[in-house]
């Protein structure tokens, strides 16, 4: 009870100095949710960076900062009369509550895929009104995240392959058609078969319990520093990376993979 004290106490803080900035600070008080849209996709995506890095210290700090954020629309809310931060954590308690009845109601779950099956069937009945499986996923997503969450979604509408191995007949499949509208030349069509190729891959790792964007991130991250590496090492040969070869480029690369190792 000792340490749910202090953090209340800690909260409390928060909300007072974020109503007391509201106030006395020219740019705090000239905020809207509109200008601090932004700015909290921002955050999200530092705290996205810290997680990949495994820096907990950093992890710490950014979800500080999106916790301000929290607070700070809620405070817009609450000037606006429109809602309060309580509001807010009382619609969040009570939807998991309700999202959770295998916790707090009589219903039986046999594992994991029971839980998401639940929670995607009593999000389509929430406010009254069935819902469309799809329409809770936010049109402005990156497009990878959000193919990855459209096939989460209809996963947990019972629509997904009975064997995770068949999905790559159909990854084969796509790549065929991609191939097929290269040869003819079709820029438009060669556009929407990659794009579909490109989905059954997000399919295939998310079948395979790996996150794409996290995935691709890494690799990202993997090319940044190869890269880098290749650069130095034309540098110390008083060379532009233009000025070398393909196969000096290579052999560097290499040599880049093997360090990592």
């Amino acid at each position: 009870m000792e340490n749910l004290e202090k953090k209340t106490a800690a909260f409390a803080e928060l909300l007072e100095i974020i109503a007391t900035l509201r106030v006395e600070c020219p740019w705090d008080k000239k905020q809207t949710m509109e200008s601090m849209r932004s700015l909290s996709i921002e955050e999200v995506y530092e705290l996205g960076d810290a997680i990949l890095a495994g820096d907990m210290e950093e992890v710490k700090k950014e979800l500080g900062d999106l916790l301000m954020h929290v607070v700070f629309y809620a405070q817009i809310g609450e000037e606006q009369g429109r809602f309060d931060i309580s509001g807010v954590l009382e619609g969040i308690c009570e939807k998991l509550k309700y999202r959770h009845p295998h916790i707090y109601g009589d219903v039986k779950v046999r594992g994991e895929e029971d839980v998401l099956r639940n929670w995607e069937q009593l999000k389509l009945k929430e406010n009254g009104r069935r819902h469309r499986v799809l329409e809770g996923v936010p049109a402005s997503l990156p497009a990878l995240v959000k193919a990855y969450r459209i096939q989460d979604k209809a996963r947990g509408a019972g629509f997904d392959w009975e064997k995770r191995e068949d999905v790559w007949a159909k990854v084969k499949e796509e790549m065929q058609e991609f191939e097929t509208e290269w040869q003819q030349a079709d820029e438009q069509r060669m556009e929407e078969e990659f794009g579909d190729f490109l989905f059954s891959l997000i399919n295939a790792a998310r079948l395979y319990g790996i996150n794409p964007e996290n995935a691709l991130e890494k690799t990202n991250a993997k090319f940044i520093r190869r890269f880098g590496y290749l650069e130095e090492h034309a540098r110390l040969q008083g060379k532009e990376l233009k000025e070398m070869s393909l196969e000096e480029m290579e052999a560097c690369w290499q040599e880049a993979k093997r360090e990592e190792r």
